[in-house]
């Protein structure tokens, strides 16, 4: 799928290269908080080592930053979009829309979820943009 992005999260993206040596595929601006989509096997350069790295691009920025690592499947990629909630299992629906069930661990439902829901609603947005998935839903 084509992503389509704004000049906004282009200039936010090239920064986060400039910074990390690590080109984001995709970046959410969603007010004082950036979400870089990063390539797969990328992210503890992105972090860097006791998150050094992101904490500068924080600093540098002048926002909250949260990484999501891709992945190939829509399954991978919707665990990782949920993290550091942990995923017991994702299925994908084929019925007339595409719609993510994850199981999530009672205690980590909350963390899933997010303060006023942004973690589940990041996923939701990431997993449309990137698997055309409609729907992510916890069970």
């Amino acid at each position: 799928m084509r992503v389509e992005l704004s000049d906004e999260a282009r200039r936010y993206i090239g920064r986060f290269d400039e910074l990390t040596d690590v080109a984001p595929k995709d970046c959410l601006v969603e007010g004082e908080r950036l979400v870089f989509l990063i390539p797969a096997g990328e992210m503890a350069a992105a972090i860097g080592q006791a998150g050094e790295t992101v904490e500068e691009v924080e600093r540098r920025l002048g926002k909250s930053v949260d990484l999501v690592e891709d992945a190939e499947t829509p399954e991978a990629f919707v665990a990782s979009a949920l993290a550091p909630a942990a995923v017991n299992a994702v299925t994908v629906s084929e019925q007339n829309d595409r719609v993510a069930y994850v199981e999530v661990p009672e205690p980590d439902r909350g963390v899933a979820i997010g303060a006023e829901g942004r973690n589940i609603e990041t996923a939701r947005t990431l997993a449309k943009r990137h698997h055309d998935i409609d729907d992510v839903q916890l069970t």
